[in-house]
């Protein structure tokens, strides 16, 4: 039903004929066919689509996706190549800058890191165009917790960004203690300056990987 091409599909192969999921599978046929929905159906698994169970290294959980036009492509926080990247987005390369001295990324695409290890996951995986949570509830916290529980299996360190309450609500299924939980604020205007800014999540990580003899990610 649900084809990634990686080592998610035995992983999660019992998921997608799990009752909700069926539930949840009409429901988004529904509002594919009457609704504007993002990102576009062929991208909705993009994040596991790149970043391989084995691969993963960090995992960035996001909310849920862009609700405007061309902005979702089913990595959390990234934009394709052309497209403006968002302000939580410009806050993050803004804090790459403090942290590592980097310039600001091109693009806004995130798919580089995606390919190093870094899973983009947002905990629900569709959006109505301009209506910011619209998907919640309807069943994609289970996929996405199901995701999250696996990784928490890993038996090599993975480091969790959990950047605002959601995600850090979401990282109480991390309880496996070889994995690290880096925490703080949203990136979002609204509250990336009390204390998202100066956290240096990016160099943290990196030596959390290095300590670990893990190759770093280049951000």
């Amino acid at each position: 039903m649900v084809h990634i091409g990686n080592d998610w599909d035995a992983i999660l192969a019992d998921e997608w004929d799990k009752a909700y999921y069926q539930n949840l599978r009409q429901i988004l046929k529904q509002e594919y066919a009457t609704q504007r929905i993002y990102p576009p159906m062929h991208d909705i698994f993009n994040a596991l689509r790149y970043t391989s169970f084995a691969d993963t290294k960090v995992v960035i959980l996001g909310q849920d996706p862009y609700h405007g036009a061309g902005q979702a492509h089913g990595l959390c926080f990234s934009v394709r190549a052309g497209v403006t990247p968002p302000p939580s987005l410009k806050n993050m390369f803004k804090e790459l800058a403090t942290d590592l001295g980097k310039p600001e990324p091109p693009t806004g695409e995130l798919t580089g890191w995606a390919r190093q290890g870094v899973l983009l996951l947002n905990t629900v995986l569709t959006v109505r165009e301009g209506q910011p949570t619209s998907h919640k509830g309807i069943g994609w916290e289970q996929v996405t917790d199901r995701i999250i529980r696996e990784l928490n299996q890993k038996d090599t360190p993975v480091v969790f960004l959990l950047w605002g309450a959601h995600a850090q609500k979401k990282g109480e299924l991390i309880t496996n203690p070889l994995h690290y939980k880096l925490q703080t604020v949203h990136p979002s205007p609204l509250s990336a300056s009390r204390g998202f800014f100066g956290c240096r999540h990016f160099s943290k990580t990196n030596a959390l990987l290095e300590k670990h003899g893990l190759k770093p990610i280049e951000w």
